[in-house]
């Protein structure tokens, strides 16, 4: 048991930062809510509530993302590769709904 807490020790400093940093994300999006970065080359951050995934008209973005990324999104977050105007489109006939 020592042997590992010691080999962990040159780490912590790393873990921690990661830790930070990842808190400090999760404070800048509400309760019930998904960051998603949209846009084909140069994306911008949005702010969604979860309940949007299970719309069927979001969940062919998240297959589209899927083909396009699998598991590793550029952005670190969930990247949605189509048109911001389209997106914003989307949401906001979401919104309505």
């Amino acid at each position: 048991m020592g042997i590992r807490f010691l080999s962990l020790v040159p780490h912590a400093k790393q873990i921690l930062k990661m830790q930070s940093g990842f808190t400090k994300n999760q404070l800048d999006v509400p309760k019930g809510h998904v960051a998603v970065y949209v846009g084909e080359i140069q994306r911008k951050r949005f702010v969604v509530p979860i309940s949007y995934l299970n719309h069927p008209s979001f969940q062919q973005l998240l297959s589209h993302a899927e083909e396009k990324f699998g598991f590793h999104h550029p952005q670190g977050g969930l990247t949605i590769p189509c048109k911001e105007d389209a997106f914003i489109d989307l949401t906001s006939r979401l919104q309505v709904s």
